[in-house]
C-alpha cells in the first residue's frame, strides 16, 4: 500500500508539473494526436520508407504549437533498420551517427491543419534549443529554452 501511495503522489506531481507549464498531452486515440502524427508521417516515410508508425515518448500541445519526441517503427512495433532506409540509400544520412530512428518535431497549426514545421531524424544534438526556435516554442520546451 505504501508503494501505491508513493506512486500516486509521483503521478500527481508530474501531472501538476505539466499543468503548471500550461501544455497538455493529447490523449492516445484522439483526433489531435492522430493529426500530429499524420503531419510528420510523410516526412518520416520519405526518409525511412513506408509504412511508418510512431511510438510517442513525449507529446506536448499548447494552443497552436506542439512538440513531439517520437520513435519511428514499422506497423506492429517492428524495428526500422536505418541502414536499409531511403535516406541512407540517397546519401542523405550517415547511419553510423544514430542507430535508432528517433524524431523530434516542432509543429504549428495553420487553420485546421497541423504542420511539421521543423523536424529531425536521428539528431545527435538538441537542435530545437536554438534561440530562434526557442522564442515561439519556449512554453512547450522550457527545459531546453529556459530564458525569457
Amino acid at each position: 500500500m505504501r508503494g501505491f501511495a508513493s506512486a500516486a503522489v509521483l503521478v500527481v506531481a508530474l501531472a501538476g508539473a505539466a499543468s503548471a507549464q500550461g501544455w497538455v498531452t493529447p490523449e492516445r486515440g484522439s483526433a489531435t494526436r492522430a493529426a500530429l502524427m499524420d503531419a510528420i508521417r510523410p516526412h518520416a516515410e520519405w526518409m525511412l520508407g513506408a509504412p511508418v508508425e510512431f511510438r510517442v515518448n513525449d507529446l506536448r500541445l499548447l494552443g497552436n504549437r506542439a512538440f513531439a519526441m517520437l520513435e519511428a517503427q514499422r506497423p506492429g512495433g517492428g524495428a526500422i533498420d536505418v541502414l536499409k532506409t531511403p535516406m541512407v540509400a540517397r546519401g542523405e544520412f550517415d547511419p553510423y551517427l544514430a542507430d535508432t530512428p528517433h524524431i523530434e518535431v516542432l509543429y504549428v497549426k495553420s487553420g485546421d491543419t497541423w504542420v511539421a514545421l521543423h523536424w529531425a531524424i536521428g539528431a545527435t544534438d538538441v537542435w530545437y534549443a536554438w534561440e530562434p526556435l526557442c522564442a515561439p516554442f519556449r512554453a512547450l520546451i522550457p527545459e531546453v529554452c529556459p530564458y525569457n
